[in-house]
């Protein structure tokens, strides 16, 4: 349990970290996304900032699993918030964050058990 806890918790590190980035440097398809949500540019920043904290907090739950519980739950809260605001729209392109959410699920999961 403790290598697929390991490799699920890297990888959401890592899509994270990966979604963050992409919010930083505003890559075009993410600011598609965003006018189909009709989420205002000016919040790629702090999207990318919660994304990054949560990578980080969960980073830090290796050696501290408190905070890996609470940012796998944070990470879940924000990719809920996203397909509920894609949902408000009737947009249904919430696919990456649908598998982004199903992720930190299994993350949190994963570290439950391993607590």
């Amino acid at each position: 349990m403790v290598i697929t806890y390991l490799v699920f918790t890297i990888l959401t590190i890592a899509y994270n970290i990966f979604s963050a980035v992409c919010d930083f440097i505003r890559y075009k398809p993410i600011l598609i996304a965003m006018e189909k949500a009709k989420v205002p540019h000016t919040w790629l920043f702090w999207l990318g900032i919660l994304k990054a904290a949560g990578a980080i907090g969960l980073l830090v739950g290796f050696a501290i699993p408190s905070i890996g519980v609470a940012a796998a739950i944070g990470i879940i809260l924000f990719y809920c918030g996203a397909i509920v605001t894609h949902l408000r729209v009737r947009d249904y392109s919430f696919g990456l964050a649908a598998f982004f959410l199903l992720l930190a699920v299994a993350t949190l999961a994963f570290e439950l058990i391993n607590i």
